[in-house]
């Protein structure tokens, strides 16, 4: 198939037709998962995976309408408000986080957009993250570009923003802000100097398509997002997509895999929804190009494997958390790209023929 043959070259492009990105979810699975692997191989050290933590530091109250969403004001999930996280307290959580393996630490908090009056704060705690020696990333809901600014002159690396969807299937899951918001949002990060981190959620009872037009509108951005998180929807009880079919373990890995193809220099993270995977489908997922995951006990509101688990799982696979000294060279290089891809190409073909 021709659109496998180029995008097995490995080249970043910015082109993809609705027609090429939906004919790679149609590649039989194993030729499929070997591209993949194939194109990941030329940019990543395969057994290195990025880990990250997740700390929810403002809960619940947003007055979104996303109907995955247990922080939405507008669901009865039981899911109880907390205020925005005094500063010690959240560098408390990031030393831990540090000492479990983390080299990064997001933070979320339920906003529609930040006040500024937070933003000061959420500003001390970027300050204090980055002073720990580990990346910063933060996951505010909609910004203007004056505050992607001043949380980049803070020291912020990563600012994530995710599409959820298609622009076609968004209106079936968000009415409160349109596609383009999200779309302008990404703008204002990128043109504030910030890496961006967006993908979307597999799940929702989008068809094929919609997870072919999602990653296409990500893979045509100007520049591909430094992380690409590919979430698998956690139902939560009281939300309107509690209920819903859940995907097939092989249509979410086959998801990475094209991710993994459309966006070759990117890290494609497996995110949410991890609880629900076995083993093997983890496995596959790495296999597919993932490498980067979150660990912990939470994500935002919905369980993750604990960080014990996900050692034990690395060491089964002979996968290993990459290493600290990764997140200078990605700084030194000013972008959140695979810095060490050469070293990477040159690991992995000793690892092949040992």
């Amino acid at each position: 198939m021709q659109v496998l043959a180029q995008a097995r070259d490995g080249q970043p492009r910015h082109d993809w037709t609705p027609e090429q990105a939906r004919a790679l979810f149609e590649v039989p699975f194993n030729d499929l998962i070997f591209a993949a692997q194939t194109v990941h191989r030329k940019h990543f050290d395969a057994n290195e995976v990025q880990v990250s933590t997740l700390l929810s530091i403002k809960t619940g109250a947003c007055p979104e309408d996303c109907a995955y969403c247990p922080q939405s004001a507008r669901y009865d999930t039981g899911l109880e408000k907390e205020k925005l996280m005094d500063v010690d307290l959240v560098l408390a959580q990031a030393r831990a986080a540090k000492e479990k393996g983390a080299t990064r630490f997001c933070m979320g908090a339920a906003y529609r957009s930040p006040t500024d009056k937070h933003l000061d704060r959420i500003i001390e705690m970027i300050r204090g993250v980055r002073g720990l020696g580990m990346e910063t990333c933060a996951t505010l809901g909609m910004v203007t570009q004056e505050q992607a600014e001043r949380m980049a002159e803070a020291g912020l690396d990563y600012y994530n923003h995710n599409i959820d969807t298609s622009e076609e299937f968004y209106g079936d899951i968000i009415t409160t802000r349109s596609f383009q918001d999200r779309l302008e949002t990404l703008d204002n990060v990128r043109q504030a100097g910030l890496n961006v981190c967006c993908g979307g959620i597999i799940g929702m009872g989008e068809e094929t398509g919609h997870r072919a037009d999602m990653l296409r509108s990500l893979a045509n951005l100007d520049t591909h997002p430094e992380s690409v998180p590919i979430n698998q929807l956690v139902q939560v009880k009281g939300t309107p997509l509690d209920g819903e079919e859940p995907v097939h373990p092989v249509e979410f890995v086959r998801t990475i895999a094209v991710a993994r193809l459309m966006m070759p220099a990117s890290h494609v993270r497996l995110s949410a929804g991890r609880t629900d995977m076995s083993e093997e489908t983890q496995a596959l997922c790495f296999l597919a190009g993932a490498n980067s995951i979150f660990y912990g006990e939470k994500l935002l509101t919905t369980d993750n494997p604990e960080a014990d688990r996900d050692r034990a799982l690395f060491a089964r696979l002979g996968i290993r958390p990459e290493a600290v000294e990764r997140v200078e060279e990605r700084r030194d290089c000013g972008s959140g790209c695979g810095c060490a891809t050469e070293t990477a190409g040159n690991e992995t073909d000793h690892a092949a023929s040992a």
